[in-house]
């Protein structure tokens, strides 16, 4: 059937369904290949499976996803790096590139330079486009459409909002994080697209797409510069499991499956079982840099002076290295300040060079396979026992810990009296095993080990609320990414630990990376203009001199302040708001969880945890407040508010804690209190 000339929408449809149909042909094309006369051996077979079925799914055509999402007339044709295609040609704009059997594109990944002006151009600059197209979808149909003539000075388009972004911008979310590929603003696109070789910090208020703007920026690293992040490795670190599973399919919905995700926790517990927790006041030592000192202090304390000579016999000769000359040789590979076990592993071939030298003088001629045999002697090998024993992280950590004469002689002139003793464990330990490790024992043994041996390094590392880590968890990110590069992302206003981030350059210090350029996002897409107005009277107080969120929301949103007589209410309240379409959050402090899941229960309205993904029947998530950082949802009831606060060790940090519970919501609030609301708030 023929599409009406006169019918653009029509047309759209049909490119959509053609492009549809080429991307199953390319799937199909993948699916049939035939590898058992190509692959050598089993292992290059597994290998090349692996790959084919990794292709097979970044090939999946997700139905309610819209394929393509823009479209691009441009004046001209692209210049040479950008040379697909012939003046005048157009191009759709889609999550990943598609193309028909002869290999003409039918649609082109956002990435690619030729898309570029999509997010960029305007009347301005129109980057030699003509027009540019934005498509409305319902559940992955094309139902609108809207054009900015960008080459058109009498056109107004550009001087109003586009209503189809607002829309995209303002949708009801249920399930995960969605990705934000088609909204993807100027100021946001220029920090995807930058380089993989610096590293990036984004400070962004609640609702700017930091973390959306973190996640495109993996996607587009590993789309310029693949081969060389496909043998270095990615990785995505957020705050905790729920967030990372939030998260989780933005990536593999732009076709990326490789980057992998976890915690700082997931990243150092191997090295100790996280059993325990600190007082605020010892994690606040733990996570404090000049703990590095110490524990480098502590492993080098191991190494000790020769004060004896080796004697190496070979065959009827003895071969004798003085002690003076062995601590000459140890003085010099502590003087390069190498690693403590690649130093232990230099220090046999040392000496068996120093009787290899010895040899030569009395004519013998030596190769390398008698100094491999030399340093294996057992004479040598007794030596190096001796003088650079072997250092087990934990063994050593738990010593500082429970040792106060050992810790006392490491932390000299870094420590106080005070913060030592606020450190060490009141009861004694048995073994590693048996000790109730909290998270900042964890870096430090991450620290310690690498001290002994390098931490292997990535390509690139996104390190998501970042402004919550302590200086030596930001230690433990910055081995991880110390010959690659980073994206860090967090808000100042939103640390809620005692020992939160206090300025970003100091971040960037402790992970190595005081190059790291710092760029701020102002502009708010998420949160509703009354709702960013009420919680902004917080920053004064939580973090003075910081820019608060612009909302460019046309939809003020749906704010009330409510006193209530109890439970019931917010339950009441909660019914109310999961009238709309989409999803609700019921936010509250900790410790007022079970009483509210009780009430929930007991109404009959079923509820999610933090993470969880919501459905079509239950669409409210009981959210405690310490774990609501980094979520969303449509709209949100806040209960109690002083409890919030007043569940935090400090009023700081309770009023930042406050502050991220008012910005979870996407199109409305409720904020429901018996008691008086912080004053702060007045």
């Amino acid at each position: 059937m023929s599409t009406p000339v006169d019918d653009p929408l029509g047309r759209e449809r049909s490119h959509l369904a053609r492009s549809r149909a080429a991307l199953r042909a390319m799937r199909e094309d993948v699916e049939s290949l035939d590898i058992s006369d190509v692959t050598a051996n089993w292992v290059n077979a597994e290998v090349l499976a692996r790959q084919i079925d990794e292709r097979i799914k970044a090939l999946a055509d997700l139905s309610e996803t819209p394929l393509f999402f823009g479209r691009l007339d441009y004046l001209h044709a692209p210049g040479a790096d950008q040379a697909e295609g012939a003046e005048g040609e157009r191009f759709y704009i889609g999550r990943r590139h598609v193309h028909d059997h002869d290999g003409d594109p039918m649609v082109i990944d956002w990435r690619a330079p030729v898309s570029q002006p999509f997010y960029r151009a305007s009347k301005k600059d129109p980057m030699d486009v003509g027009l540019r197209r934005r498509f409305g979808y319902t559940r992955g149909d094309i139902t609108a459409y809207e054009d900015e003539h960008l080459s058109d000075p009498a056109d107004p388009s550009e001087a109003t909002t586009s209503k189809l972004l607002q829309q995209e911008i303002e949708r009801p979310r249920v399930g995960p994080m969605r990705d934000i590929v088609a909204t993807i603003q100027p100021e946001q696109d220029e920090i995807v697209r930058s380089g993989l070789g610096g590293t990036v910090c984004v400070q962004g208020g609640p609702g700017t797409g930091k973390t959306a703007v973190g996640l495109h920026r993996v996607a587009y690293l590993l789309y310029a510069h693949r081969e060389r992040l496909a043998r270095t490795g990615t990785l995505v670190i957020g705050p905790n499991r729920s967030f990372l599973h939030y998260i989780e399919q933005v990536l593999p919905a732009l076709g990326e499956l490789a980057v992998k995700q976890a915690t700082v926790d997931d990243l150092v517990a191997p090295g100790a079982e996280v059993r325990g927790t600190d007082d605020a006041a010892a994690a606040v030592v733990k996570g404090d840099a000049r703990m590095a000192e110490v524990l480098r202090r502590a492993v080098y304390s191991h190494v000790t002076m020769p004060t004896e000579p080796v004697v190496v016999v070979r065959g009827s000769r003895r071969w004798r290295v003085p002690a003076y000359e062995l601590e000459g040789i140890v003085r010099e590979l502590l003087d390069r300040d190498i690693r403590y076990g690649a130093a232990r592993e230099a220090l046999p071939q040392r000496i068996a060079h120093a009787v290899l030298v010895q040899m030569e003088r009395s004519g013998e001629a030596p190769d390398d396979r008698v100094q491999d045999s030399v340093a294996r002697n057992a004479a040598v090998k007794a030596a190096v026992k001796e003088i650079w024993p072997p250092v087990d992280p934990a063994k050593l950590v738990l010593r500082l810990l429970t040792d106060a004469d050992f810790l006392a002689v490491h932390a000299e002139g870094v420590l106080d009296e005070d913060e030592r003793k606020t450190i060490l464990w009141a009861k004694p330990v048995r073994s590693v095993k048996s000790a109730k490790w909290s998270s900042a024992d964890a870096v430090l043994i991450d620290e310690a080990t690498d001290v002994v041996e390098r931490t292997h390094s990535l390509g690139h590392v996104v390190l998501d609320e970042a402004q919550d880590l302590s200086p030596m968890q930001y230690r433990a990110v910055g081995r991880r990414c110390s010959t690659g590069s980073a994206t860090v992302l967090g808000d100042l206003a939103q640390g809620t630990t005692p020992w939160a981030t206090r300025s970003w350059d100091e971040a960037l210090a402790h992970l190595g990376k005081s190059d790291g350029v710092v760029e701020e996002l102002t502009a708010g897409f998420r949160v509703p203009t009354d709702v960013i107005t009420y919680a902004s009277r917080l920053l004064p107080h939580i973090a003075p001199g910081l820019t608060p969120v612009a909302s460019v929301r046309e939809n003020p949103g749906f704010f009330d302040l409510r006193e209530v007589g109890g439970t019931g209410e917010v339950v009441a309240a909660c019914e109310e708001l999961l009238g709309n379409e989409g999803s609700t959050g019921l936010i509250a402090a900790d410790a007022r969880i079970p009483a509210l899941a009780s009430a929930l229960t007991a109404a009959g309205i079923g509820f999610l945890a933090p993470g969880e993904e919501t459905t079509a029947e239950t669409r409210l998530t009981l959210v405690p407040a310490s774990l609501a950082k980094g979520l969303e949802y449509d709209y949100v009831v806040l209960d109690e508010p002083q409890a919030v606060v007043d569940g935090e060790p400090d009023e700081r940090t309770g009023l930042r804690r406050l502050y991220v519970a008012l910005t979870r919501a996407v199109s409305g609030l409720i904020v429901a209190h018996a008691a008086p609301l912080p004053a702060q708030l007045a």
